[in-house]
């Protein structure tokens, strides 16, 4: 069984990364080597997310909330006005909201099929803080 935690290093990050990266080459015309050293990530990274290789598991788009918050996180990257630190704090954020909306559930199912995803309420939970605010 996988944490949700887990669950969403390996599907809710990359996709925040995909959406950022594309949101960076496509809406701000940066290189993939500068999207790259934005994320902390390689180029090879950046071309694998903005192709849709990784990060396309779990499409986390899905309110206008969290498109919001990723397109935010873009801006702020491409104009130089976001700290690392803060930028660990917004992908918390982003990665939080998921979860609080469901949109994680299937995969946890998947990775543990006794989990009744209806009456679940672990991501939703307000004891669910992985960051402060």
């Amino acid at each position: 069984m996988l944490m949700p935690c887990e669950v969403a290093v390996k599907s809710v990050v990359p996709s925040i990364r995909a959406f950022v990266a594309t949101e960076l080459t496509q809406s701000y015309n940066m290189k993939q080597n500068d999207v790259a050293q934005l994320l902390g990530i390689t180029q090879t990274a950046v071309s694998k997310y903005t192709t849709q290789v990784r990060g396309a598991v779990l499409k986390i788009d899905q309110t206008e909330e969290i498109r919001s918050m990723m397109k935010k996180i873009a801006s702020q990257l491409a104009n130089g006005d976001i700290k690392r630190q803060d930028l660990v704090v917004k992908f918390c954020s982003v990665c939080k909201t998921v979860r609080q909306n469901g949109i994680m559930c299937n995969l946890c199912k998947r990775s543990d099929p006794t989990i009744n995803v209806k009456t679940c309420l672990v991501c939703k939970s307000s004891d669910m803080n992985c960051i402060r605010k």
